[in-house]
């Protein structure tokens, strides 16, 4: 029998305030993976003074639906729908990696490009696609997203907090630091142990994804289904998005351990 997490409903506001986040680094696989997952806690999260910054690993150069246009060039326009879209949201840095859209994998070299933005923007709070599968809807768990959330697990503890990781970051002046707390999107629904209630926010988020033009065959249906999942999410009757929280670092962590 599959034991579902104890879930805790919370504000923006108390989110703010029961993680201490000033800042937060969102990593995602493909332009509008963020915009699916978490578009709405972010921009509310922004409205209320957080500073956002996305870091994408590939510019989906593998996405849409016109067969005769170059991956070069999909790859361009993709890039600037997202800092539109960033730009509805409050995300005030997009920073793009260069990986390859459908070969996104965990590589050392991956994770030291992790760390870099870590240890650069030194957030309280990591957000990112969640590194199992999701059997219930397999199209949340693109294996990229589960790539994406590998890497990014996998720098958060132990390589951000190592000094011996990865030393040419720190001959950088980009010195180790640990990571406190990571919202994961996109997780199988056993692993949901937090909403956030964005109520207020749910037209913004349709907003930053109606700037993905290229990815939406249908966009109405697109909005009807989104609303219909941040209403299910939602305990009352209202708009919610779902994380799994993962503390990494508090008062009780012994390193290590």
């Amino acid at each position: 029998m599959t034991r579902h997490a104890p879930v805790r409903e919370s504000t923006p506001a108390e989110l703010i305030d029961q993680l201490g986040i000033r800042r937060v680094l969102a990593f995602a696989a493909h332009p509008d993976d963020v915009d699916f997952g978490a578009s709405a806690t972010l921009a509310a999260l922004s409205d209320h003074g957080v500073e956002v910054t996305l870091c994408l690993l590939t510019a989906g150069d593998a996405g849409g639906f016109d067969p005769a246009r170059s991956p070069e060039e999909t790859a361009r326009i993709r890039a600037e729908e997202q800092r539109a879209a960033a730009e509805v949201v409050g995300i005030s840095e997009v920073v793009l990696l260069t990986e390859r859209d459908g070969f996104v994998a965990p590589t050392y070299e991956l994770i030291g490009e992790v760390v870099r933005q870590m240890r650069r923007v030194r957030p309280d709070v990591v957000l990112s696609s969640h590194p199992e599968r999701a059997w219930d809807r397999l199209q949340k768990s693109h294996p990229d997203h589960l790539a994406c959330g590998e890497a990014v697990v996998r720098a958060a503890y132990p390589a951000v907090e190592n000094p011996f990781a990865y030393p040419e970051l720190t001959g950088q002046g980009l010195e180790a630091f640990k990571v406190r707390h990571l919202l994961l999107m996109g997780a199988p629904a056993e692993r949901v142990n937090l909403t956030v209630d964005v109520g207020g926010f749910e037209q913004r988020k349709l907003e930053a994804l109606d700037r993905h033009f290229t990815q939406h065959r249908d966009a109405e249906r697109m909005r009807g289904f989104v609303l219909d999942q941040l209403r299910t999410t939602h305990a009352s009757g209202g708009y919610a998005e779902a994380f799994h929280h993962v503390v990494v670092n508090d008062e009780d962590t012994i390193s290590g351990f």
